[in-house]
């Protein structure tokens, strides 16, 4: 049993994946080559976004979109310490602080009670992370910003292709972000990311920061980077995403499949009214995790624990001086999350393996 089974999906759509590939072997453009553009365009159109800029990876993705809204030296970014190191750190790598608030501990998303309490004059964006695959309440969390004047830079690496009221995760405030890592639920096969926004002019200086902060060859208006995405994972992507839909249902399908199972065995994720969830990682809580996993393991069932450690725990971030204890609704997450198998081609009997062996464990 594969804990995200990428063979399968390759083996599905290899005719495809294989041909646009080829095609761009074929062309021998593989930096900034014709797919880039015509990917941009197909994710736009499916995120409901107006731009569509790739990038080399979402951690990239992240920064360049920090370095458009010109954050640096002095500013402060809002942030979650129950994540991968990603979010946080990119704002180092700019030269801000991050200031963490704690997780919801339903949703594992940030704690909108808390938003409003951190902002300080110094505040220059907030950075909400969708966690597992669902957003927090981006309506608030947008009217929160507003009124403070700061722009949401939403992270949805763990969500592409979820939706609030309708409206697709990336395309939801200021600046969206997400991954093409192979893991992701729209991965390629390496990194890549990609940024969408409604605003012409943070376009137009992202794709500049993206490309050595230049719109055109030797003429560079911004300090920028080399931030830009291989053309043969674009062909990848162009590949996947006529597919992509049909994959986050099933994904749908499947996780609440495994919660209407699971539900008074074990604490499992619930889905915010309004919201649909993708399940980058479908993710219970139980009190002796790491039993749990071990009694998986033995019956040949993989698991993995997303996040061990809270941010404001690893050393890098000693400098901002939180201590344990200041965030405990991440920390007790930390301790009690487990991920499960999950992909869009799980079997219902592979899944009714899955959750029999948790049963026996509780």
């Amino acid at each position: 049993m594969q804990f995200i089974d990428l063979k399968t999906q390759y083996e599905t759509y290899q005719a495809a994946i294989d041909a646009r590939m080829n095609a761009v072997m074929q062309h021998g453009r593989f930096i900034m080559g014709p797919e880039i553009a015509e990917c941009e365009a197909a994710l736009a159109e499916y995120s409901g976004a107006r731009h569509c800029i790739t990038v080399s990876s979402g951690t990239h993705s992240l920064e360049i979109a920090l370095r458009t809204l010109k954050i640096g030296p002095g500013d402060e970014v809002i942030t979650v310490p129950f994540t991968w190191i990603s979010s946080s750190e990119v704002v180092l790598l700019v030269g801000a602080t991050a200031v963490f608030v704690d997780i919801d501990p339903v949703t594992f998303n940030i704690d909108l009670d808390q938003v409003e309490a951190a902002i300080t004059p110094r505040t220059k964006a907030i950075l909400p992370v969708c966690l597992f695959g669902q957003v927090p309440d981006m309506k608030r969390l947008n009217e929160i910003a507003d009124r403070h004047g700061i722009p949401v830079l939403e992270d949805a690496a763990q969500s592409f292709g979820a939706t609030q009221d309708g409206k697709r995760s990336g395309a939801m405030s200021t600046i969206g972000s997400t991954s093409f890592f192979p893991a992701k639920p729209l991965g390629c096969y390496g990194d890549g990311g990609a940024l969408f926004t409604d605003d012409d002019e943070l376009a137009t200086a992202m794709r500049a920061v993206r490309t050595h902060g230049g719109t055109r060859r030797h003429h560079h208006t911004l300090v920028g980077t080399n931030g830009r995405f291989d053309t043969l994972q674009a062909a990848v992507i162009l590949a996947k995403l006529p597919h992509f839909q049909n994959e986050v249902e099933a994904r749908g399908r499947i996780g609440a499949r495994y919660s209407d199972l699971l539900r008074g065995v074990c604490v499992v994720p619930e889905v915010i009214d309004g919201n649909t969830h993708v399940y980058a990682q479908y993710t219970i809580r139980v009190p002796d995790r790491d039993a749990m996993a071990a009694s998986l393991k033995e019956k040949g069932i993989p698991s993995a624990v997303y996040y061990p450690k809270c941010l404001h725990e690893q050393p890098v971030f000693a400098d901002l001086g939180y201590q344990y204890g200041d965030f405990p609704e991440s920390e007790k997450a930390s301790k009690e999350v487990l991920s499960l198998p999950m992909h869009p081609f799980l079997s219902e009997a592979d899944q009714d393996k899955v959750v029999e062996a948790v049963k026996a464990a509780c």
